[in-house]
């Protein structure tokens, strides 16, 4: 059965895809090939190690499955170009992230995380008593008392949360980010000349209007990948948490002008994902997830232009 959130995203996805089918096609011509270029993101870095497990860092997995994610790519996504976030052991600020992504033009945004579960949990088992004696009063009047207390067997043991989960920003968070679209016009009118970008002001209700559709139909791909994402984590056996809208802490997803998605590739606070992010085929086999996820994306977008030319060449 979906949760609640989980059934509101699919609603959100679908509500985006309809809008922009019926709007997209006379107004924003897609561009021929749809994914040109994707902006890979190694979550933290330098000085951010991120979350830490019994032995491994965050910010040493993330670029261990980046730079993966990357070569794999390459064999697989010959035509597309990969442009890395980071390719060493440095921290930017997201900020900085986010104008990387924004500079390259990118088509797509995967940001790669690991996730944290909290401290380890606690247990307690009554085991007996035994007899703790106290005393009342002063001088004279002191008197000694014997009263029973509970024993207590305690232990700890590592947080069991497991599994990934797809996060893309929060549908609250549009307004920020038609604010990134709008700060890189060339990004959003890809499809529009020069010459009318030239003409356009920042009050223009044209503007307002592609800024809009384009929000929508980033919003709706980002849910797609993310859902697609998890899709190919539950094919390879992984427990899945599912695609996620958040609310607050991911910044960048909603300052890059581009569908965007941050992958939480396990729990690195469960020492059995702990040991499966760190080896090598762990990592192979999340960047051949994201690999066929990517590349069912792709297809998807190819499919929109195949279908929006059919329908020119009908008019």
């Amino acid at each position: 059965m979906l949760t609640r959130k989980y059934a509101a995203l699919i609603l959100l996805s679908f509500v985006a895809l309809v809008c922009s089918s019926f709007i997209a096609p006379r107004s924003i011509p897609l561009q021929k090939q749809p994914l040109k270029r994707i902006v890979i993101d190694a979550g933290h870095g330098g000085s951010d190690a991120g979350a830490s497990g019994a032995y491994s860092k965050e910010k040493d997995i993330t670029l261990a499955i980046a730079l993966k994610l990357e070569a794999m790519l390459h064999q697989e996504m010959p035509d597309v170009d990969i442009v890395m976030t980071r390719r060493t052991d440095v921290f930017d600020p997201v900020t900085r992230k986010a104008e990387i992504a924004n500079e390259a033009k990118g088509d797509l945004f995967v940001c790669i995380h690991v996730n944290e579960g909290g401290g380890p949990i606690k247990h307690s088992e009554f085991t007996g008593y035994h007899e703790e004696t106290y005393y009342t009063g002063k001088g004279k009047k002191k008197k000694k008392h014997t009263r029973k207390v509970k024993d207590y067997n305690t232990w700890y043991t590592p947080n069991p949360a497991k599994g990934t989960e797809t996060f893309i920003y929060g549908v609250d968070k549009a307004d920020a980010a038609k604010e990134a679209l709008s700060t890189h016009e060339d990004l959003y009118l890809d499809s529009v000349s020069a010459r009318q970008l030239k003409d356009f002001n920042p009050t223009d209700p044209a503007k307002m209007m592609i800024i809009n559709m384009k929000t929508q139909s980033y919003f709706a791909r980002s849910a797609n990948l993310a859902m697609t994402i998890e899709d190919e984590f539950k094919n390879v056996g992984r427990v899945s948490r599912e695609a996620k809208q958040r609310q607050k802490g991911i910044w960048v997803l909603q300052a890059v002008a581009m569908p965007a998605v941050l992958v939480e590739t396990g729990f690195i606070s469960n020492p059995e994902e702990e040991d499966y992010l760190n080896s090598e085929n762990g990592q192979r086999e999340t960047c051949e997830v994201l690999v066929k996820a990517l590349k069912r994306y792709r297809y998807s977008l190819e499919k929109q232009v195949a279908g929006q030319d059919a329908v020119n060449g009908r008019n």
